[in-house]
């Protein structure tokens, strides 16, 4: 059973990949919450309260430049947790933007930590995510390096769309411009250039994902592997 679906109105993969008891044991300490686009769940070195589960929402980690501009290092969906705090009171040197608004499981960070040292399985799980969240950033790094606009356009697309759960969704040029660190006008171009495809369809401010397959073969190779990297996650607790 769908337990997330079950018990609250969504899922995600990482509590459902949860033994049923320790999942129980966190359920009471969970809250639905909606966040709108572009809200910001935490800022770069500010302590972090609150922990997220994302249902089907997306999340960007973003570094913030000095003259406003910020670079997306990483996105989290309903296979991961957004401000994973070490320690009570922690910070990370990201900001943490929605660029999908949607639903997630709200968790307060200090009983996110005490979940971590009283649960064995769930500790387990959130180490191999953090592992595997690192090993993203990674490639990340080295795709807004190598590869161009269409093929990272592409990337990030077939992410949202794994985790959004539908093929329409609500995204901003302006959006996607800062959180590929291109000019709104490239965007607007590379998009231009898959809609003529006919693998998308863009219309004031909404996107839809209209050929998968052709847009998974004008990706470049790390989205398939910054997801086979976070579904191993996923299917060993399983």
């Amino acid at each position: 059973m769908d337990r997330g679906r079950g018990v609250i109105g969504g899922a995600n993969q990482l509590l459902d990949a949860l033994p049923a008891d320790e999942y129980q044991r966190l359920l009471p300490r969970l809250r639905a919450v909606f966040v709108d686009i572009k809200t910001v769940l935490f800022e770069a070195g500010a302590p972090i309260s609150q922990v997220d589960f994302p249902r089907n929402c997306v999340v960007s980690l973003v570094t913030p430049l000095h003259d406003g501009a910020v670079v997306e290092v990483a996105t989290v969906g309903n296979e991961g947790i957004v401000g994973v705090p070490l320690v009570p009171g922690g910070s990370l040197a990201v900001r943490a933007i929605s660029q999908v608004g949607g639903r997630t499981l709200r968790m307060e960070a200090g009983e996110f930590i005490r979940g971590l040292e009283r649960l064995p399985a769930f500790r387990a799980l959130v180490q191999k995510y953090v592992q595997a969240l690192f090993g993203q950033i990674s490639q990340a790094a080295a795709c807004n390096r190598l590869h161009s606009n269409e093929e990272r356009l592409s990337r990030w697309l077939l992410m949202s769309h794994d985790r959004v759960g539908a093929d329409t969704f609500p995204i901003t040029h302006e959006f996607l411009g800062q959180m590929l660190g291109s000019r709104r006008a490239t965007v607007t171009l590379s998009a231009g250039l898959l809609q003529s495809a006919g693998l998308i369809r863009y219309h004031r401010g909404r996107v839809t994902i209209v050929d998968r397959e052709g847009l998974e073969s004008v990706s470049c190779e790390c989205y398939g592997i910054i997801k086979a990297a976070l579904d191993r996650v996923v299917s060993a607790a399983a």
